[in-house]
Order: C-alpha cells, then structure tokens, then sequence
C-alpha cells in the first residue's frame, strides 16, 4: 500500500507519518527530509523540487517493490506532484490511499513561529501553500492534529486502512 499525507506546513505531517510508520511497520519518507539529505535546503528551483520528488518515487518504488507498505509525507498542494504518485500505486499493483492533516490556524501559526529540524516553511510560505492549494481527492481521510496526538491519529488511520 502507497500512503500519502498532505497537508499544510506545521499541519503535523511528519509526525503523524511517524508515528504511523512506528505503529504499522511502514516505510516513512519525508519530503523536507530528503530535500536536506541531497543538500537542497534553501534550494527551491523547479528543477530542485523535480529531484527531491524524483528521488522520494524511486525510494518509495524500491519499498513497494520489495512488498513494502509505505507512507510518504509532503504538501502535495497541487495535483502535477500527485500524479505520478498515482502512477507509481499503478505501476507497483498496490492501493493507493490519502490522508490530510488539519490544523487551525492559529496552532499553524504557533508552529510555524519556531525552528524545525527538516522544514524552512514559516507562516509566508504557509499562506503562498494554502491559496495554491488544490483540492484533494473526496475520498481522502482526515484527521485533525490540534485535537489528536500523533498516536491517536496514527491509530485512526490504520483504522481507516482496515476498513
């Protein structure tokens, strides 16, 4: 199975996808991760943004392929980045599944006030994301990190994965 989670930055992605990859085995892939591993930090150019997306399909393929189940994290705000990840749960004969994190915007903006490990996005960056953002798939699941732990989020979704 191929899991995505979009979302807003500060939304609470990573640590969802986290805490979902520890509870279900799942091989985890981050976008802002990947990007400071290839040294792109800072670098946001169409053709940077083409190699960390690349790069985050053939690592998700590679675990697909080896009977993985894998979880891959980003904003996926706009559907030519969605795409051919709908191509790769094709290719690799496997469900393809959505997830959106939520969060209000006032816990967006708390987060986004503070350094984080892997992502430079800060409440600018966020507001350019959201009125780019295009719609998600209806069948996507949600779940709500202002009200959630990362955990119980995690279990809705296996929850949701089971049914």
């Amino acid at each position: 199975m191929l899991l995505l989670l979009a979302g807003l930055p500060g939304s609470g992605k990573t640590t969802v996808a986290r805490a979902f990859a520890a509870l279900s085995g799942a091989r985890h892939f981050n976008s802002d991760a990947l990007r400071r591993e290839l040294g792109l930090m800072g670098h946001y150019r169409p053709e940077d943004k083409e190699n960390v997306y690349a790069t985050l399909l053939q690592r998700a393929r590679e675990s697909l392929k080896r009977g993985e189940m894998v979880v891959v994290d980003s904003t996926f705000f706009k559907e030519s980045v969605r795409e051919p990840f709908r191509a790769l749960a094709a290719e690799c004969g496997v469900p393809l599944r959505w997830v959106e994190v939520q969060a209000e915007e006032p816990t967006l903006r708390l987060r986004l006030s503070h350094p984080r490990p892997d992502s430079e996005a800060d409440f600018k960056v966020y507001e350019t994301i959201r009125d780019q953002f295009e719609p998600l798939p209806e069948d996507r699941f949600i779940v709500h990190t202002d009200t959630e732990t990362p955990e119980s989020a995690a279990e809705k979704i296996l929850q949701y994965l089971n049914t």
